[in-house]
């Protein structure tokens, strides 16, 4: 049976960012999620996400912990986190959530 999107983006909420300490999804780094459904009953999950910036220092650390996260799940079996650089971040993706513990108006 196929895990549903917003498991797994919850499963990314665990997923912070080191500098900001804010989630990686209320920040709007999670571009896309992708679900195939295995013939054994699993999933392979495909995450396309970006960073704040292309020279952020934390990039290798989100990249793996959501990696460890998404992979965790029962129901997963193979996990690809794409790091991708278009459209380019912008502080718009952010939530609203994200910007009250960031204290953007």
């Amino acid at each position: 049976m196929a895990i549903a999107e917003d498991t797994v983006r919850e499963t990314l909420k665990q997923v912070i960012d080191p500098e900001l300490f804010v989630n990686i999804v209320d920040l709007g780094l999670i571009y896309e999620i992708k679900i195939t459904e295995t013939d054994d009953g699993k999933n392979d999950v495909q995450v396309d996400m970006t960073m704040t910036s292309p020279a952020c220092p934390a990039a290798p650390q989100l990249l793996g912990q959501s990696k460890e996260f998404v992979g965790k799940l029962e129901e997963v079996n193979e996990v690809d986190i794409r790091l991708v650089m278009h459209p380019p971040w912008t502080p718009d993706r952010m939530t609203e959530d994200a910007r009250d513990q960031l204290g953007i108006f």
